[in-house]
């Protein structure tokens, strides 16, 4: 591979996913009170101390350093690509941009493309790993940029929350409304808007209508016609409950290739537990591996 594919923390791509396809990871930072992690800390330890603690964690984007240190990492002689979770959610992108300006101007020889992909969590990882699929069969850094730039465009990730817990102790929701949604079973469904922000799509009661929800825009999708090569999920510490609604995915409209992971530290903390992901691109026109 001609090219150093990077990305962010909030990607979710478990340390096996990054070294399979040969991702570099550039961790957010994650605070439990006096206590720092960054987002690769272990699940079990991340969704325990949730548990325990009455404050939700603080997440904050990598440095500029950051990224400029793992820049200098890697060997020169390949150029780099670097892909960020929605510039409308954190400023991770902008800090990836800070570091690409600083190493550029130090006159190294190869080249640095960052962009926006306005998704997080796998949706942000799976457009990692076609970005190396790319890579990998030869594309050039600007046949790379403006290739993932639209399919970035024809992702779509949809995800429900089973609980309105982090949402209300996030300050997102009053504690009144979230108080009088919880007592009604309401579960949000939402997804990654088309400028990368966060939107509510629907509001439905029971875990099992807001699976049957997501099965919905997949089928959507499917009918016209998604790209079928690449399908992920994620959820946040519910595994048996991933692998069934991935199932059900599965058996009525299957993709070539799934990912399943847990969410991480960061989007953990805003999804709460029980929390479901899947992410697919919507156009039959997107890049073929």
């Amino acid at each position: 591979m001609t090219i150093h594919i990077i990305t962010d923390g909030s990607s979710d791509l478990t340390p096996e996913l990054a070294s399979k396809f040969g991702i570099h990871i550039v961790p957010l930072n994650v605070q439990f009170g006096d206590d720092m992690y960054t987002s690769d800390m272990e699940s079990k330890l991340f969704y325990q101390r949730m548990k325990e603690e009455s404050e939700l964690p603080k997440t904050s984007s990598p440095s500029p350093a950051a990224f400029y240190n793992m820049f200098k990492s890697l060997d020169a002689d390949k150029d780099i690509f670097v892909l960020c979770l929605s510039a409308t959610l954190s400023s991770t992108y902008n800090h990836a941009l800070m570091a690409k300006e600083m190493y550029e101007e130090e006159g190294h020889p190869n080249k640095v493309e960052v962009i926006d992909a306005k998704t997080t969590s796998i949706g942000l990882g799976l457009l990692a790993v076609r970005a190396t699929i790319m890579a990998k069969a030869g594309e050039s850094l600007q046949e790379l940029n403006d290739k993932m730039k639209q399919l970035a465009k024809q992702t779509n990730t949809f995800f429900s929350l089973d609980t309105l817990e982090n949402v209300i102790r996030g300050g997102r929701l009053s504690r009144l409304k979230g108080s009088v949604a919880s007592m009604l079973n309401i579960k949000l469904v939402m997804r990654a808007a088309d400028d990368g922000s966060v939107e509510m799509i629907d509001k439905v009661r029971g875990t099992q209508r807001a699976v049957k929800r997501l099965i919905e825009k997949v089928e959507e999708a499917w009918q016209h016609h998604a790209d079928r090569e690449w399908i992920a999920f994620a959820h946040s510490n519910c595994e048996e409950r991933a692998r069934e609604f991935m199932n059900m995915i599965q058996e009525s409209y299957p993709f070539k290739n799934v990912l399943l992971v847990n969410m991480g530290a960061v989007i953990g903390t805003y999804a709460g537990e029980g929390g479901l992901l899947v992410t697919f691109s919507q156009s039959d026109a997107a890049t073929n591996e």
